[in-house]
């Protein structure tokens, strides 16, 4: 039953990177004994709560299950209570959650950079394994390292990003981001810190 007692979580929170989710909240303060969690979770469709394998947890976190890790567009609401000894907290819930619209994507791996006198050819892996049917595209911002740069831009699918059309022997600076493009919408990932590299002398 739950008990006036012991309040329920607070700061309850879905942390989503890369589609690796995590729910996570503030420990709940008692005088004595150690409080222990139980989260569950319930998808739009199906509408009862399942166990996410953190039954009675010490730990005011709980990683999602593998399948829920690979469920991305399935619409998920989840709950957390305290438990101490027999009583129980009520259940503190999260606003529904969809890992395609609300996870944050990170930056793409720069894996190398190949200069030649008028271009410089990037080559990147995405921030995430890809799943089929992703279809992800690289936005590139670049600019002459000088004093008044001025930013110009590319976008491209392919993991090998060419900036041409460049001075010779000049230092250029980039930046790369992804954007997973869903049916409708799109998810714009984080942009990568910037790099500089000198082009070749011909």
């Amino acid at each position: 039953e739950p008990s006036p007692h012991l309040p329920a979580p607070k700061d309850v929170e879905i942390y989503s990177y890369n589609f690796q989710s995590l729910l996570r909240w503030s420990p709940v303060p008692v005088e004595n004994g150690s409080v222990l969690y139980t989260a569950q979770y319930t998808t739009k469709s199906f509408g009862k709560w399942s166990d996410m394998g953190c039954a009675r947890t010490p730990r005011p976190r709980c990683a999602f299950p593998p399948e829920l890790q690979r469920r991305r567009r399935w619409t998920l609401t989840l709950r957390v209570r305290a438990e101490l000894g027999p009583l129980a907290s009520p259940w503190a819930y999260t606003d529904s959650f969809v890992a395609e619209r609300n996870t944050t994507l990170g930056p793409p791996r720069v894996n190398g950079v190949s200069a030649s006198p008028d271009s410089l050819l990037i080559s990147v892996s995405p921030p995430f394994p890809l799943e089929a049917g992703d279809v992800l595209q690289y936005h590139v911002s670049y600019w002459e390292n000088t004093t008044s740069p001025t930013e110009k831009k590319l976008s491209d699918i392919n993991t090998l990003l060419q900036i041409e059309n460049l001075k010779e022997s000049t230092l250029y600076c980039f930046s790369v981001q992804v954007e997973l493009q869903i049916y409708s919408s799109h998810l714009l990932g984080q942009q990568s810190a910037p790099e500089c590299h000198r082009t070749a002398l011909s």
